[in-house]
């Protein structure tokens, strides 16, 4: 059976507000694999917001925040389930702590899954080459290296980034959290960063990303 690391636990609690044992049972449950694990929850009905991840969310808000004189631009697509919701002040306040977080942090992507495979591999390179500068023993270099790339998407992917207001929760537990509270799903479905002077501002960025 795959060793179910604390890593795991964290990635399947992020993504689904279910409780650390309850994670901690549903990988051993489902032999370390995620997504088998994710469902498991849902089944169980353990996951606060999973049981809405389903439900068509084409209502929502499109909103804008200029930052530091002009000099940094964000503009955030979130939808909801309904325009009820998505006139909500807690919803509004929701999407405005977004976009103050997107212009502090500078993610370039809403998941993991969408940091383009050739800068993941790009950095795999430079963690296994500066791991054996280090002369690090070459049976735990891929585990270096995989502990490096977690931690390289994290810093990338709004989702995974330590939320700036609390840096105790992720954005995914915000999303999570807000779902809970409004009973509604919710996508951030995609944002675009503009800051002066950079050569390439970030394209906008898409996912069904509900918690």
């Amino acid at each position: 059976m795959p060793e179910i690391t604390a890593a795991i636990v964290k990635t399947l609690r992020d993504r689904t507000n279910a409780g650390m044992m309850d994670c901690k049972k549903a990988l051993a449950e489902a032999n370390g694999d995620l997504e088998q694990a994710e469902t498991i929850l849902r089944k169980k009905g353990i996951t606060k917001a999973g049981s809405k991840a389903d439900r068509a969310a084409n209502q929502g808000v499109i909103a804008s925040y200029i930052h530091m004189g002009g000099s940094v631009g964000v503009l955030i697509e979130v939808n909801c389930e309904t325009d009820f919701v998505a006139r909500n002040d807690s919803f509004k306040e929701f999407v405005k702590d977004l976009t103050l977080h997107i212009a502090a942090a500078a993610p370039i992507c809403v998941s993991r899954e969408q940091i383009p495979a050739h800068l993941i591999e790009k950095e795999r390179d430079i963690a296994a080459a500066q791991a054996r500068e280090q002369k690090k023993p070459e049976a735990i270099i891929p585990k270096i290296v995989e502990g490096k790339i977690d931690a390289y998407c994290k810093s990338l992917a709004l989702l995974d980034q330590p939320f700036i207001k609390d840096d105790k929760k992720t954005i995914k537990d915000l999303l999570a959290s807000k779902i809970a509270e409004l009973g509604e799903n919710m996508i951030i479905r995609r944002f675009v960063r503009y800051q002066v002077g950079e050569a390439d501002a970030t394209a906008p960025k898409s996912a069904e990303a509900a918690a």
